[in-house]
């Protein structure tokens, strides 16, 4: 599996930003979809996933009421729609998957927030 993300950019705090990641190599449409982020000097750290259906988020304290994940699995596509961001918003944004044991990532498109 091959996981592109992109969408990133720089983005003024209040501001929105939306960012995909597309699978390829095999469906995903059987499995959750994640997103992560690593801020500089940091631990990369959990952000949002979406159940098989699509019908479940799950999110962290930090994101949730202000962070979407949603996916498309007829185009092995997972977004992330991001208002309301902050500068410690700022980060690499990664996608995620698992998958009979093993993690596959994204190469991560970066998110930097100003105040």
């Amino acid at each position: 599996v091959q996981l592109q993300a992109c969408g990133g950019g720089l983005v003024q705090a209040g501001g929105s930003l939306r960012l995909s990641c597309a699978a390829s190599g095999r469906t995903v449409s059987s499995y959750v979809l994640g997103w992560f982020r690593q801020a500089p000097g940091k631990e990369r750290e959990f952000v949002a996933a979406v159940s098989r259906s699509g019908g479940s988020g799950y999110y962290a304290d930090s994101v949730k009421g202000r962070f979407t994940i949603s996916r498309d699995n007829a185009k092995s596509t997972v977004y992330l729609q991001m208002n309301s961001l902050q500068p410690e918003d700022t980060a690499v944004y990664y996608c995620k998957t698992y998958i009979r044991g093993r993690d596959y990532w994204g190469q991560g498109t970066q998110v930097t927030v100003s105040s």
